[in-house]
């Protein structure tokens, strides 16, 4: 029979600004080791903050998607009613719910089986740099 293992843990992040920030050093470092197999998953406890795993060697896609969020959830839309923390609040509420709280990644050989040009990203909507808290769940065999 095959042990398993499960393991939390409580990630912060540094504040970053609007836009979409390659995380994956920082969640790894302050994950420790990982087992040979098995799966990571992120949860980000924010709702105005996403989390997603895109391409991680040209930064103009990163560009491209706040350009493309920008157009698709604009800010001070007259139909917004939850306004009082400010003209990006809601916007970031609705662009965090079309990209996600989670993402999962398999662990092999001890390291994230990532895709060759990809990387784990935290959307941030804000307009406001904040400090940001994941719970990193490992899940070892």
């Amino acid at each position: 029979m095959v042990s398993m293992g499960i393991r939390h843990v409580d990630i912060v992040l540094p504040p970053f600004k609007r836009g979409f920030h390659l995380i994956t050093s920082h969640v790894l470092s302050q994950i420790g080791g990982l087992p040979d197999n098995g799966l990571l998953h992120l949860f980000i406890k924010h709702t105005s903050a996403g989390l997603t795993i895109n391409e991680n060697a040209d930064p103009t896609v990163l560009c491209d998607f706040g350009a493309t969020f920008d157009a698709l959830v604009p800010e001070d839309s007259p139909w917004y009613t939850h306004t009082l923390e400010g003209p990006d609040d809601m916007p970031a509420h609705i662009k965090s719910t079309l990209v996600g709280s989670s993402v999962s990644v398999p662990i092999r050989l001890g390291q994230p089986d990532l895709g060759r040009w990809q990387g784990i990203y935290l959307c941030e909507f804000r307009s406001t740099p904040r400090q940001r808290e994941l719970v990193a769940t490992v899940i070892g065999i």
